[in-house]
């Protein structure tokens, strides 16, 4: 009925409700409601959006953005707030994934090599008398009258880290053979553990290693070699007479100081044909029996080893990235041989030995040496027993890197080796007396093919306590190796 009042009245009512929208606290005090009510809005799509970020499955509404979002933050006449416009920015961005490690059995590594012989043998002349010695060696069991093709080595190596500390290696040799099937018969390609090893780094720099199992014994710069990385053919009888097979159980301790590993590394880029790394120093103790072989006694063989890289830049443009290698093992053992009337020997005989090596990488040219004496187990045929005797020999051998050829990479070689003294893998621990000559050449044909061809003089002693005299010969021998 106030429409019907008196022009007085509305006048009154009109300039009182003008007041009233003067006032500015109750128009405050709304905005600000709205304002929060919009915050606590953009707080829930927030929380929205960070689920479904994390894989939520809940859907958020968008309508409500829509319809009330932009219409409030365009019709408020106060300065904008800090608050809603960073956070939804912050919503976009893409929060970094956890990383994750790789499963152990994703980080271990399958490879190995094949090595294919033949020996061709020119002549030989067996030593004179009925059990005089035949042109044969304790490393190649395809130097005979027969001759014919070889599979030396057949490996396949397992290795990889199962953590940062700790890694495996597992290597098997399906190229073994195994004697008495029938008689005296020979039986080749049976499969036969090599190496079976854990190495626990005690430091984040893998500079200090503890190794656990069947291993090489570091004793030899050329022992411990890998034969798919070694230029002639065979070991050479002297240094390798201290661990035939190379290999025992034990533990090993290996450090190696950040400058060695330096210039290991340096010669690894340039393709040079490495020891592998056992460390610049190392101890072990070992059953002393030698590879798969049963411990027959209660001594432990102790083996030291230490060798040091020396880089001769310094000394003038002429030995501008020569490096010069020396070094030197120990070797100190109680030996129990087979004997051929059946068994091994009750008596535990002296074998303990020391060698030196130095090494001139071939930058070109290049020169390596191994030298070894001591004590071991070697059959008297003047008494018809083993004995403790002394024992020494080496090899030197001249290299040369002449790089890629018409035919692949190539490099010729020639070695010398000598030795006089016991072969104590074989029955009875026989004398070997060795005089050897080998020229031959290496050819990387592809990166996994290498044909390796040699011509040999021999002046050997068959390792057959038997047998007498030595015999000589003349062969070829040729091998091709490919790797995988």
């Amino acid at each position: 009925m106030a429409i019907n009042s008196t022009p007085q009245r509305a006048g009154t009512g009109i300039a009182a409700a003008m007041m009233l929208a003067l006032c500015p606290a109750p128009a405050a005090a709304q905005t600000v409601q709205e304002l929060q009510s919009q915050i606590d809005e953009l707080k829930a799509q927030i929380k929205a959006l960070t689920d479904a970020q994390k894989g939520a499955t809940a859907a958020v509404p968008t309508a409500p953005v829509a319809a009330s979002a932009p219409p409030v933050v365009a019709a408020v006449p106060v300065a904008p707030l800090p608050i809603p416009a960073p956070v939804p920015q912050r919503v976009a961005s893409t929060p970094k994934p956890v990383s994750s490690r790789t499963p152990w059995y994703e980080r271990m590594r399958l490879r190995g090599y094949t090595q294919l012989r033949y020996n061709a043998l020119l002549d030989s002349e067996n030593a004179p008398g009925t059990n005089g010695s035949r042109l044969r060696s304790v490393h190649d069991a395809s130097i005979n009258d027969d001759g014919g093709f070889l599979l030396r080595r057949v490996r396949l190596v397992l290795q990889g880290d199962i953590t940062d500390r700790l890694q495996l290696y597992f290597q098997h040799d399906f190229g073994a053979a195994v004697n008495n099937q029938s008689s005296t018969e020979r039986r080749e390609n049976f499969g036969q553990l090599r190496d079976v090893y854990a190495d626990w780094f005690l430091d984040p720099e893998r500079r200090l290693r503890l190794r656990f199992g069947q291993s090489k014994v570091p004793f030899g710069w050329e022992n411990l070699q890998s034969s798919s990385n070694r230029l002639p053919l065979d070991r050479s009888d002297a240094i390798n007479s201290g661990v035939p097979g190379e290999r025992d159980v034990g533990v090993n301790v290996y450090y190696t100081p950040a400058p060695v590993q330096a210039i290991w590394d340096r010669l690894t880029k340039n393709k040079q044909k490495l020891f592998g790394n056992y460390g610049a120093f190392g101890l072990a103790v070992y059953n002393g029996q030698g590879t798969n072989r049963t411990e027959r006694t209660d001594n432990l063989m102790k083996v030291a080893m230490a060798t040091w890289p020396f880089a001769l830049d310094g000394l003038g443009p002429l030995f501008r990235d020569q490096v010069l290698e020396v070094g030197g093992s120990a070797m100190f053992n109680r030996f129990r041989p087979e004997l051929r009337s059946g068994g091994v020997s009750s008596v535990d005989y002296r074998d303990d030995r020391v060698a030196v090596h130095a090494i001139l990488y071939p930058q070109p040219f290049g020169i390596q040496t191994e030298w070894t004496t001591g004590w071991g187990p070697q059959y008297d045929n003047a008494s018809g027993a083993i004995r403790s005797s002394r024992l020494g020999g080496g090899y030197v051998q001249l290299m040369a890197n002449v790089g890629k050829t018409p035919v692949g990479r190539a490099i010729p070689y020639v070695r010398w080796q000598h030795y006089r003294g016991g072969w104590k893998a074989n029955v009875d621990a026989p004398r070997l007396e060795t005089d050897e000559w080998e020229l031959g050449t290496e050819i990387q044909l592809v990166e996994a093919l290498e044909l390796t061809i040699a011509y040999a003089r021999m002046e050997r002693r068959e390792a057959d306590s038997r047998r007498t005299g030595r015999a000589t010969g003349d062969l070829i021998r040729t091998q091709l190796q490919f790797t995988y």
